[in-house]
């Protein structure tokens, strides 16, 4: 839970800005267990954003979904970005290598209590609205689509739904999907290298 926290609290509620991070350890081993997670996210985007393998995947993403961009307000370089994560999503579930109902299991076997608690802590003024979200996303098992591939293209246009309105005609859709299926074949033979180095460095 506190690994995967600081993205759903941001799908929540984008306003959200906290820093448990600066915090001192909890007393609680549960809640202390859930800013381990939290921290632990945190090393890992600045590996992973500063790699090699981020820097050039999602630089050729973008030039490969840039012609579905074409009189769309979308930057390419946003759309790079994103494909890259959806698409290390899928191919993680779809080798076996992140089960998704285990997924699940932790994130409803953690208790409510102690969750909310952490996010008091963190000094988050309304975990009210975190709540209704993240009952949301445990009972629809969005990472469960993300077993088709195409998927990806379609959660790619949610995404930027969120920024800007009707951002794809029908045809870039088709455009997008088709470089994203594409390109998680490019992925394919070598996505786990970039966990495996982020793997020694936290090491």
């Amino acid at each position: 839970m506190g690994t995967v926290l600081p993205d759903l609290l941001k799908n929540a509620d984008k306003t959200i800005n906290i820093h448990p991070e600066k915090f001192e350890r909890h007393e609680h081993p549960f809640v202390d267990s859930i800013l381990d997670g939290w921290k632990r996210h945190l090393e890992v985007d600045r590996y992973f954003h500063n790699s090699g393998f981020f820097k050039h995947h999602s630089h050729e993403l973008k030039k490969a979904l840039k012609p579905a961009t074409e009189g769309s307000p979308v930057k390419p370089f946003f759309l790079g970005h994103i494909a890259l994560e959806l698409l290390l999503d899928n191919l993680l579930i779809t080798t076996g290598k992140v089960n998704v109902d285990t997924f699940y299991d932790h994130l409803h076997n953690t208790k409510q209590e102690h969750l909310h608690s952490f996010l008091i802590y963190s000094k988050l003024s309304n975990p009210d609205v975190f709540f209704k979200y993240l009952d949301d996303f445990k009972k629809h098992r969005y990472l469960s689509t993300y077993t088709d591939a195409a998927q990806v293209a379609y959660a790619l246009k949610r995404i930027c739904m969120r920024v800007w309105k009707d951002p794809f005609t029908p045809e870039q859709e088709a455009m997008l999907t088709e470089a994203v299926l594409n390109y998680r074949l490019l992925l394919l033979p070598e996505f786990m290298t970039v966990f495996d180095d982020i793997g020694a460095r936290l090491d």
